[in-house]
């Protein structure tokens, strides 16, 4: 604001009544049919923006700010590229929740790389027990591999540690228990359970439909990246400001 202040020769009020009042230039993108990525970012909680961004065009079709990342907001996203004209022919998300409803009538790739991240979540960078380590090594195989190859793998391991999967610890009363490798089956539920939204991108080669969200994740850092040059804005002028930086 100083900086400006002086270039200007007018009062730092002076400047923030200016950048309040200028409007936001938003450029306008034709109609047409597209690849919708989808995903939000937060700062600190009960703050962040949804944005779906055609990787072809190379543009940000549309954004919102939200308070948390919930199946309605991306209908409302979706809603909203609607009422602009364009025709979505497939989207990518990252596997939130409940969200995959919201595109069910289209072809739905979920993030590889996020499917990763869910794994090792479960699984940590290093696990300790066999059963593990073989899981992760599937997991992280998953971005070379066909649909075919990948599902062989998968039930190959399932074959090999159902009955580890199985294994209970029962509670002190000896009548209620747990399963005792709880992380291990979760990991396996997450990718059997998101298995066919994970290649939907080698079925629909015309499409050219990504992989994964990498497209919007890395516009996600340029825009952190450049709203910390400017910490300490109000709500309202840093939304402003990550209008300007989306809408170029």
């Amino acid at each position: 604001m100083k900086q400006l202040a002086d270039e200007y020769h007018h009062g730092i009020q002076w400047v923030k009544k200016n950048l309040d009042q200028a409007a936001i230039y938003r450029r306008a993108s034709i109609p047409q049919p597209i690849v919708a990525v989808s995903d939000a970012t937060f700062w600190g909680r009960g703050y962040g923006v949804l944005v779906v961004r055609c990787p072809r065009l190379k543009k940000n079709i549309h954004y919102h700010e939200i308070a948390t990342e919930t199946p309605f907001e991306y209908l409302k996203a979706r809603q909203a590229v609607e009422a602009k004209g364009f025709i979505l022919e497939a989207a990518v998300i990252d596997g939130k929740r409940g969200v995959k409803a919201i595109f069910d009538d289209i072809p739905l790739q979920m993030c590889q790389f996020h499917q990763i991240q869910i794994v090792k979540r479960y699984l940590t960078s290093q696990p300790k027990l066999d059963a593990g380590k073989e899981l992760r090594a599937v997991t992280f195989a998953l971005s070379f591999l066909t649909e075919k190859s990948f599902t062989e793998m998968l039930e190959e391991w399932h074959n090999r540690w159902k009955d580890f999967l199985k294994e209970r610890t029962y509670h002190e009363d000896g009548k209620h228990w747990q399963y005792t490798h709880r992380r291990i089956r979760s990991a396996y539920r997450s990718l059997k359970t998101n298995l066919p939204n994970l290649f939907i991108y080698l079925k629909y080669p015309e499409l050219y439909i990504p992989n994964t969200t990498n497209s919007i994740d890395g516009y996600f850092s340029r825009l952190k990246s450049l709203l910390n040059v400017h910490r300490g804005l109000n709500k309202r002028r840093r939304y402003k400001l990550i209008q300007e930086i989306l809408n170029h």
